[in-house]
């Protein structure tokens, strides 16, 4: 049995970390509300942008009116985008996400290749011997388009040079602050026929039936926001899985704190029963002690 001093010693070690778990719990409780901030601020841009493509894709030939909505006939290779965390104490943000992806690409006839965004998944995939074109690691606390928008130039170059034939974005959709989904969804070609996210936020695009003039072109349009419109889409996934990440990093450490709470009241229990036992042990020595002392 662990003596007095161990136990104590314990109970002031589990005390500390309660304590950093709980802080740990209240910077990320802070960081998911600006991370869905985030999120809402990049909509009226995505709604506005969204509608304008549907309509110009919309006319006839659509397929060749950008590479980039055209589909190739045979895939020969896959690019992924994989998006995950720097950093864990995030319960099983990170493996979870790395695991449907792998479990999904798979099972695909063509070569899968990664492009991974976060330390965390940067290293799963390794250790899986993933082959791997690019990692983006340290990205700032609060991300701008600008800080991102390479991670969509590349997808985008590397599938006009030919290089891949499908792009796919893995990430994890925050649902709310206890339920994070692992989503895949197909980045390159572009599909305006499906209904992307950033589409239920402007459900009438569908609608959009008047004749409009676009200057300087449509060709012109589209070389501009088909680009930059797939590399929104990259930056709102890591808007949703920073969102998503602070939100299990913060259940985790509630959890965390929690347990450290309950644990801290046992080993107080049982710190207490100990010491009872010592001195009711040393009380009742001292009652022999006198009684022999008495008959002598």
């Amino acid at each position: 049995m662990a003596s007095l001093r161990e136990v104590r010693l314990r109970i002031q070690s589990v005390k500390n970390i309660s304590q950093v778990t709980r802080a740990l719990q209240a910077v990320s409780a802070s960081k998911v509300r600006r991370s869905m901030k985030a999120v809402m601020d990049t909509r009226p841009y995505a709604t506005k942008a969204w509608q304008v493509l549907i309509h110009i894709a919309g006319q006839p030939g659509r397929e060749t009116l950008h590479p980039l909505l055209t589909r190739r006939a045979e895939v020969r290779k896959v690019l992924v985008v994989l998006v995950t965390g720097d950093r864990g104490l995030a319960g099983a943000y990170n493996t979870n996400i790395v695991r449907f992806t792998t479990q999904h690409f798979d099972q695909f006839e063509a070569p899968v290749t990664y492009i991974t965004i976060g330390r965390k998944g940067r290293d799963l995939m390794l250790r899986r011997r993933k082959e791997i074109l690019a990692e983006f690691s340290g990205l700032p606390a609060a991300p701008s388009f600008a800080d991102v928008s390479a991670i969509g130039r590349l997808a985008v170059d590397d599938y006009l040079a030919g290089l891949v034939d499908e792009v796919y974005l893995s990430y994890t959709t925050f649902v709310n602050m206890v339920r994070q989904v692992p989503q895949v969804k197909k980045l390159l070609p572009l599909e305006v026929g499906e209904a992307p996210r950033v589409q239920e936020f402007a459900p009438a695009a569908h609608k959009l039936a008047a004749t409009y003039i676009y200057e300087p072109g449509q060709n012109e349009i589209l070389d501009e926001i088909v680009p930059r419109f797939t590399a929104l889409q990259v930056y709102q996934a890591i808007l949703e899985s920073l969102a998503s990440e602070h939100a299990a990093r913060m259940l985790a450490m509630k959890n965390a704190t929690d347990s450290a709470t309950d644990l801290a009241a046992a080993l107080t229990l049982q710190y207490n029963k100990a010491r009872q036992q010592s001195i009711t042990s040393e009380m009742l020595d001292i009652a022999s002690g006198t009684e022999a002392l008495s008959k002598g």
